[in-house]
């Protein structure tokens, strides 16, 4: 294997568990972050895990639903190495903050 490959290949590596030990510590916060701030790391989990929003937004009384829509929808076109190091970024910075 090319030397590039192999850079790549350890870059994704050491991503994901920056991206997943981020994930866990989001469930260690001892004070609750804002609303945005929530919406933020739901849109960019599901931008790293799903990729691009996928269905139809919800309607009628769903605001939580139309909220969460919404904020995944505003990270369209995001790679999924992208949103994985926002989403790591965000949770150090949410971890200064809130833990």
């Amino acid at each position: 294997m090319p030397k590039t490959q192999w850079t790549f290949i350890f870059f994704n590596m050491a991503l994901l568990d920056d991206f997943n030990a981020a994930v866990a510590q989001s469930k260690e916060l001892t004070k609750r972050p804002s609303n945005e701030e929530l919406l933020d790391l739901y849109a960019l989990f599901k931008q790293a895990t799903d990729g691009d929003v996928t269905g139809e937004r919800p309607g009628g009384f769903d605001f939580k639903g139309i909220a969460k829509f919404d904020a995944w929808a505003s990270k369209k076109g995001i790679s999924k190495d992208q949103a994985m190091t926002d989403y790591v970024a965000l949770m150090s910075k949410l971890r200064e903050a809130y833990a």
